[in-house]
């Protein structure tokens, strides 16, 4: 099927039936949660297989657990967030009533990346099925088995009247992003997201883009170097640092390269389980950090590395296991690093006081700023996820995701009479007065 078949096919079924209601949505978001949890072991022998290696632990977690615990937080709150809110009415026109409905775009376009090909897929359709719409699937052709599962899990979970699966390789990609889609999710690399967004434009689709970046993580002097650098290097093992919100550069302030080395050689962690996804994508890291000396925390295929940022580690995202770093003489030094460059999706923090991160909050921009942890922030379905600038727009998860597919109309019940009538034509002279007097004309 091609996306044009998929969009228009679900364009049709949305015509014949309607907009799935809450009571209907919330039992399309408890099926999702229970078909994932039952392919669990599928889901993470198919990643196995299409890395080479995956450490399963990462994907029941990132893949798994977390499309599980957002289905069951969104079908909690669901009937709250789609309730109409209400607007005030200015006295001038009472007895009128006015208020705010959500209204479902239609049918979403989904274009999603290999590195967690399940949780990227699954995480914007959820959002966007409570919201109320339909959803086209476009998985990613690295992840190949993985991809096959997931159309296995949307036939089983909602059926081909609420979603949709489309299967191909960058052909298929460009042709999806050029659909005339309700709004379009897209989940990849900064250069993509461009081409994305370009094609997108002639039918002026609505776009959500959750892009890259260098996420920094800050070490300022009142850290704890041990516990900072096994903080930092626990978030970049996860998926051997093939994750959007991965530390990428870590900002020494008062502390040397040397000692957050020996700091996290004697953290423990050392090996990542996974493998980098494909050759081409380790072409890329070995381009990027050619002239660098890395020290890896353990031998074998499946470990973190450390290096200096210099070259081209120092200025493009490195979206794999090797950790850059840069010292830092001050803060303010640190943030000017940081502001060089495109906004991240992350910021970072460890030993922070309370005036250092509300230095760092009022002259940075960022998706996110955390202190103490990384990556994680991610799993709460509370917060919404998403980029500024170079690094995205848009924000999905929970409410954030509600709303992002939503569109929110305004609506109006007029009363028989208001004072806001006086003002209709033909005016009085009275009526002409009375709005000069309201504007300080005399």
């Amino acid at each position: 099927m091609s996306p044009a078949e998929a969009l228009a096919a679900l364009r049709a079924v949305e015509a014949e039936e309607g907009v799935p209601d809450v009571a209907r949505r919330r039992e399309l978001l408890a099926d999702l949660r229970r078909v994932v949890l039952k392919h669990a072991a599928a889901i993470a022998e198919a990643a196995a297989a299409d890395y080479g290696a995956r450490c399963a632990e990462d994907t029941l977690l990132a893949d798994v657990l977390l499309i599980a615990d957002a289905c069951a937080y969104s079908r909690r709150k669901l009937r709250g967030w789609a309730r109409p809110r209400r607007a005030a009415v200015p006295f001038p026109f009472f007895p009128a009533r006015a208020w705010v409905e959500h209204v479902p775009k239609g049918v979403i376009g989904i274009m999603a990346p290999w590195n967690y090909p399940v949780q990227l897929a699954l995480m914007p359709a959820l959002d966007a099925i409570a919201a109320g719409n339909r959803v086209v699937i476009k998985p990613s052709e690295a992840a190949p088995r993985v991809a096959a599962l997931i159309e296995t899990i949307l036939a089983e979970a909602w059926g081909p009247r609420i979603a949709l699966v489309v299967q191909g390789g960058p052909d298929v990609a460009q042709d999806f992003a050029r659909q005339p889609w309700d709004h379009l999710v897209f989940t990849g690399g900064t250069e993509i997201g461009r081409k994305v967004m370009a094609a997108a434009a002639p039918n002026l689709t609505p776009l959500t883009l959750e892009l890259g970046g260098k996420c920094p993580a800050l070490v300022l002097p009142g850290a704890d170097l041990k516990r900072a650098a096994r903080d930092i290097l626990v978030a970049k093992a996860v998926n051997a640092g093939q994750t959007c919100i991965a530390p990428d550069t870590v900002l020494l302030i008062g502390h040397s390269a040397a000692d957050f080395a020996r700091a996290a050689r004697e953290s423990g962690v050392s090996e990542t389980g996974t493998a980098v996804i494909n050759a081409r994508q380790q072409a890329r890291l070995d381009a990027i950090s050619e002239g660098a000396t890395i020290a890896w925390m353990a031998p074998g295929p499946h470990s973190v590395g450390l290096a200096l940022a210099t070259g081209r580690l120092a200025e493009e995202e490195i979206f794999g296991p090797i950790l850059a770093m840069e010292e830092c003489a001050t803060l303010q030094l640190a943030l000017d690093w940081v502001r060089a460059r495109p906004h991240p999706l992350a910021i970072y923090l460890f030993g922070a006081d309370a005036a250092e991160e509300a230095q760092v909050a009022a002259q940075t921009k960022s998706g996110a700023l955390v202190t103490g942890r990384a990556v994680e922030y991610a799993a709460l379905p509370g917060l919404g996820f998403g980029g500024v600038g170079a690094s995205g727009f848009g924000r999905r998860n929970g409410e954030a995701g509600f709303r992002e597919f939503s569109n929110p109309r305004a609506r109006m019940r007029n009363g028989r009479w208001s004072l806001a009538r006086l003002f209709d034509r033909p005016q009085s002279g009275f009526a002409r007065r009375l709005i000069r007097q309201l504007v300080g004309i005399r």
